[in-house]
């Protein structure tokens, strides 16, 4: 296994920052082992100096920290790598010893992932799992919860959390993964007590060298890949093994092609939103199906005599909270599944702005490079600068909970006018 930084693609500046952090971190945790005292102990003290364990000012490390970048940058490929470091035997992420090992493996006791599979993290959720973490880590160094998308955490889950990094306990670490700093997407006053760590969008090559490195992917098929998803490594990865996903693409691309008219605008609208639709349920059916077996199986399905038919029937609340989240997954797969394609979308006339303006950039698309030069010249500079802003309008609408269909619609007709 390579050592724990080794997926993190174009990110040198974080990487070292993050190694330094952990050494750090390595070395409060064996000053306190030489030095325990009971008033230093009493006073949740850890080491020299009165330096709370984990927080080592001087070397940069601290008990909150914020990754934030562009979609595919590697939030959370370097959240759950740095989780490891600082559960690493030797402070550095080797990859080899047990900490590493199980941390990269989501299997280590002391370190939990907050992974929304729905539209947001409630406050329930988050006061459950904020309990948990003020406890002594059971066997590794520290107690780390890492919390993807902390910018779909709700205004009270955010206040929840709020508390707990105002008030740390000593061995524990929030490592948080946002887009930005923005207030939209994490609180001022969450950020305020944070170290950000930004991310940046890994170029093409890298991404392409880590597909044919970790994927066993052919050099070509890797820089295509690469190139067409704008440095998002997981959607390279599918675009280069999924004749599925290619041919999704394939379909999103032809849109400008399609919009003839009123009418065929409202058609590719429709197509857009069904293929989402039909790629966000493929992508959950297996995991609602055994969700749901299991959770009969827990309340006695398939039990005989009279206490298992009456424990049955009791579990219809347990059922329907099931179909609820199983319902706000699905909407979250979907709107995941519209967005990346409103990505590609927006790919294809940034290339075709580029061509206007006879700018010395690489088209993303390479192989709808000579349809983007068309349209270039049909639309010029200014037209195809107006479609690119309807496709990022669309995504930001969605975001901001328009209806999906709604704002699809409104892009279709706006991509259509010019």
């Amino acid at each position: 296994m390579p050592e724990v930084f080794a997926d993190l693609v174009g990110q040198d500046e974080a990487v070292t920052e993050l190694r330094r952090a952990a050494a750090s971190a390595a070395a409060v945790l064996r000053v306190g082992a030489a030095d325990r005292s009971p008033a230093l102990v009493a006073a949740g003290v850890d080491g020299a100096a009165g330096a709370p364990a984990g927080i080592d000012p001087s070397a940069g490390m601290t008990h909150a920290w914020i990754f934030t970048g562009p979609p595919g940058s590697g939030r959370s490929i370097a959240a759950r790598a740095f989780a490891a470091a600082l559960q690493c035997v030797h402070g550095t992420g080797c990859g080899e010893c047990p900490g590493c090992h199980t941390t990269m493996g989501g299997t280590h006791a002391d370190v939990r992932m907050v992974v929304p599979e729905g539209l947001s993290i409630g406050v329930g959720e988050m006061r459950a799992l904020v309990l948990r973490a003020a406890s002594t880590p059971s066997g590794g160094r520290w107690q780390v919860v890492v919390i993807e998308d902390a910018d779909r955490l709700t205004e009270a889950a955010g206040n929840a959390l709020l508390k707990a990094i105002e008030e740390p306990s000593p061995r524990t670490v929030f490592l948080l993964c946002a887009p930005s700093t923005h207030p939209d997407d994490i609180s001022v006053t969450i950020r305020s007590r944070c170290r950000v760590v930004p991310l940046r969008q890994p170029p093409a090559a890298a991404v392409a060298e880590v597909l044919v490195r970790r994927d066993g992917i052919a050099p070509d098929v890797a820089q295509w890949a690469a190139a067409a998803a704008q440095g998002h490594v997981g959607r390279a990865r599918r675009l280069a093994r999924d004749p599925e996903a290619r041919k999704r693409r394939e379909a999103v691309l032809a849109v400008p092609r399609r919009l003839t008219g009123v009418g065929a605008a409202f058609d590719a609208a429709s197509a857009l939103i069904e293929a989402a639709e039909a790629e966000a349920e493929a992508s959950v059916t297996d995991a609602d199906t055994a969700e749901r077996a299991a959770l009969e199986t827990a309340l006695g399905a398939g039990g005989t005599g009279r206490g298992a038919a009456g424990a049955m029937r009791g579990a219809a609340g347990q059922l329907k909270e099931l179909e609820k989240r199983q319902k706000s997954r699905a909407t979250r797969a979907q709107r995941d599944a519209l967005d990346r394609a409103l990505v590609d979308l927006a790919g294809f006339y940034r290339d075709a702005l580029t061509m206007a303006l006879r700018a010395p950039v690489a088209p993303v698309h390479t192989d709808t490079a000579a349809l983007a030069g068309a349209g270039a010249q049909k639309w010029d500079a200014e037209g195809s600068l107006r479609r690119l802003e309807a496709v990022l309008a669309c995504r930001a609408a969605i975001e901001a909970n328009v209806k999906p269909r709604i704002a699809v619609e409104a892009m279709m007709l706006a991509l259509w006018k010019g």
